[in-house]
């Protein structure tokens, strides 16, 4: 794994947001090559494929995304349990061979009973967790073993298990989310990268410390590294970037209001400990530390990636400086306007984190060679 500044962006099946109603065919082909591209123009190194029990196959939508860009890699969430880890090796590493060795894998077990019973999944939160390990272990297996293998697991058995196709650089960044005690007990052992959602700074270094520890007892506290998902909202001043925040949270509660499908969100409703750690961000403030806006969170009930950053480019970057000394090497972003706006992280954000890391990277060493 690098351990170099990395920007992951989003790829939608088609376009829509918190603030726009899904428009187009349900997968829009012309979208999704539109936006791979941008993001590859833009300067991302990755772009991340999302999972839901009712969203369109991801292996297909991170396919066509491959072929049609040179550079930008993808990070393709996958949700163990409803393949054999043996074919899900197997799959990964093909597609990894397509796309010429661009792809990465990110673990989500699942953190919604509701959800999991909707593909025919009825085991307990624990349990899910549990079988992840399991299956985890397994297709590390099939990406590693040079022979024939036995698997004797607690949810997956095999016999004389083997592959002839292995990822194209032996193996595949496996990224991993989770904030539950159980998760990240699975990220210790297995996470090359571990994904928090955007939480007030100390919030994050403890949990980059719970992690570490946990990857500790794999003697791996020193490989594993962390992502940090947040969703910038950027302006010519801070004022103009607030009042650009506000814009969006308007447009998000008339969006909300006019579709019967969201149903009410109480606080504490969700399962997975992600959601209920950024709702009690949320309970503590419109803006945490300097600019961390948790409004979108707390409408939404924190249903996935809703907290942001809102000033000018300059500041923005300064708070993510701040994360990047708690030890977050990889930054995954999207905008409420997916395509203008990864377009203009790639213009106003991402050359000035990088320029602000080289600096920060060229001062050390400088501080090192005078000692």
């Amino acid at each position: 794994m690098s351990h170099t500044l990395q920007f992951i962006g989003f790829i939608g099946s088609q376009d829509g947001s918190e603030i726009r109603p899904a428009s187009g065919p349900v997968i829009d082909r012309d979208y999704v090559g539109t936006v791979a591209r941008a993001h590859e123009y833009a300067g991302f190194d990755r772009a991340l494929i999302a999972h839901s029990s009712a969203s369109p196959d991801g292996f297909q939508i991170a396919a066509y995304a491959v072929q049609q860009t040179e550079r930008l890699k993808v990070l393709l969430a996958h949700r163990p349990g409803f393949v054999a880890p043996t074919l899900a090796a197997r799959q990964l590493a093909s597609l990894d061979h397509f796309s010429q060795g661009r792809l990465a894998v990110h673990i989500i077990t699942g953190g919604s009973d509701e959800e999991q019973q909707r593909d025919g999944d009825f085991l307990t939160k624990a349990e899910r967790y549990a079988r992840t390990d399991d299956y985890l272990d397994v297709v590390r297996k099939v990406w590693t073993s040079t022979t024939p293998f036995d698997h004797d697991g607690p949810y997956y058995k095999s016999r004389g298990s083997h592959s002839y196709v292995r990822p194209v650089n032996g193996t595949l960044p496996v990224y991993f989310g989770g904030s539950s005690d159980e998760g990240i007990a699975v990220a210790g052992k297995h996470a090359d990268v571990y994904a928090l959602w955007g939480e007030p700074l100390d919030d994050v270094r403890e949990t980059i410390a719970k992690v570490r520890a946990a990857a500790a007892l794999h003697g791996r506290q020193d490989q594993i590294e962390f992502s940090l998902s947040l969703r910038p909202v950027l302006g010519r001043t801070e004022e103009e970037a607030w009042a650009k925040a506000d814009r969006i949270l308007e447009e998000a509660k008339r969006l909300r209001a006019s579709q019967s499908t969201f149903k009410p969100i109480r606080a504490g409703e969700p399962q997975n400990v992600g959601s209920q750690r950024l709702l009690a961000a949320a309970a503590g403030g419109r803006v945490r530390d300097k600019r961390l806006w948790t409004e979108i969170a707390a409408l939404t009930g924190a249903q996935g990636n809703s907290t942001g950053l809102v000033g000018t480019p300059e500041q923005v970057t300064e708070s993510l400086l701040d994360y990047y000394d708690l030890g977050v090497r990889t930054f995954l972003i999207r905008g409420f306007d997916p395509l203008v706006d990864a377009i203009e992280y790639g213009r106003e954000l991402i050359p000035r984190v990088r320029q602000a890391v080289a600096a920060r990277e060229a001062d050390a060493r400088t501080s090192v060679a005078a000692e």
